[in-house]
């Protein structure tokens, strides 16, 4: 892997003039409405966020899913899905892109994580990352191998050039009358002395996606042999409410006092998929804390009309929470990755924009 050329903090300021066209409709509208004292919504009156992070390394006018951020030697790392380029059917080929900022606004891309072993040839994506011991652990997923897509796992010292676990892929769920042996969209957090992997598996029709843990000792390398899977007799969470359709995946996990709080994406891509949020004591056991969306796809014009989805939690050093989330208006054409604050009352978020 080899660092690439930065890029631009893509947005609307770089769309074509038919888009700008657009917005600038929408703007009027806007200016109307407000004219005449209607109030609405925040997803409409915020058209365009303080942060909207693209990567045009290989698509115009960005295209970037699945944020995860940390802070590591003084500055901020998001890394992130990137299409590299097609295999030779057409398919994309997935990599990992990786981003740099001082204030978790403006981001500069500073490197990549491109496929190298066989067993992500046809792509890697969905990073997520802690830092142990003075190094980055990142865990991914391979990807365009439909059932037998498994979770895998590297380790960096500098954030920007990782080493591949001997043992990859370190994870995959056992076959059974609920899981059809896939896992992607790795979340791992330490929680009560062990690690806890959480994934989203398909059933096995291969129809609805639905989340899984593992776990692993404190002590853990990280290593295949580690991982135990747990809560076998079913999924920890699975679609039931009308707007998660046949999805939950993307699992996000930050602990506040004694309890664990996910925040998760519930339906497919632009169906709209939006964020809802969960809660447990054990991590085994959830329940939703809320039966409507946490965080909404935004009004039609805005940049996230099409969906709000793929959350990251992420708590600064500076005590603040920020919550990450892919978007786009086009049903998927382009994608961009931006953050919003979060306060809490208690145990419970706030959307605080």
């Amino acid at each position: 892997m080899k660092n690439v050329a930065p890029t631009y903090q893509a947005g609307y300021t770089k769309r074509n003039s038919q888009e700008y066209m657009s917005l600038k409709l929408v703007y009027i509208s806007l200016f109307v409405a407000l004219a005449g004292g209607l109030r609405l919504p925040v997803a409409a009156q915020n058209i365009r966020p303080k942060m909207l992070f693209g990567d045009t390394t290989y698509r115009k006018p960005g295209y970037s899913k699945d944020p995860h951020v940390i802070r590591f030697k003084g500055r901020y790392l998001l890394y992130y899905s990137v299409p590299m380029g097609k295999d030779s059917t057409g398919a994309d080929i997935w990599g990992i892109g990786i981003a740099k900022s001082p204030d978790l606004t403006n981001w500069q891309k500073i490197g990549e994580m491109k496929p190298v072993a066989d067993y992500e040839k046809k792509g890697l994506c969905a990073p997520s990352a802690l830092v142990r011991d003075g190094n980055v652990h990142i865990f991914y997923q391979t990807y365009g191998n439909g059932r037998k897509d498994a979770i895998c796992h590297a380790v960096s010292a500098d954030g920007l050039h990782f080493t591949r676990n001997a043992t990859n892929p370190i994870f995959r769920p056992a076959l059974s009358d609920w899981s059809c042996g896939r896992a992607i969209d790795a979340e791992v957090y330490k929680f009560k002395n062990q690690y806890f992997l959480y994934f989203a598996t398909r059933d096995t029709s291969y129809k609805i996606q639905q989340l899984g843990v593992a776990i692993a000792p404190a002590t853990t390398n990280f290593n295949r042999e580690d991982w135990k899977q747990v809560a076998t007799d079913g999924p920890i969470l699975k679609p039931e409410l009308p707007w998660e359709g046949e999805c939950i995946e993307a699992p996000s996990i930050i602990q506040r006092g004694n309890e664990l709080v996910m925040f998760y994406a519930g339906a497919y891509n632009n169906w709209p998929q939006q964020v809802g949020v969960a809660s447990s004591t054990d991590g085994l056991h959830w329940k939703r804390m809320q039966p409507e969306p946490f965080l909404k796809n935004g009004a039609p014009g805005s940049w996230n009309a099409s969906e709000s989805g793929h959350p990251h939690i992420f708590l600064d050093t500076t005590g603040k929470t920020y919550l990450f989330f892919q978007g786009n208006n086009d049903k998927g054409k382009t994608w961009f990755l931006s953050n919003i604050p979060i306060t809490w009352n208690g145990k419970k978020p706030v959307l605080n924009p």
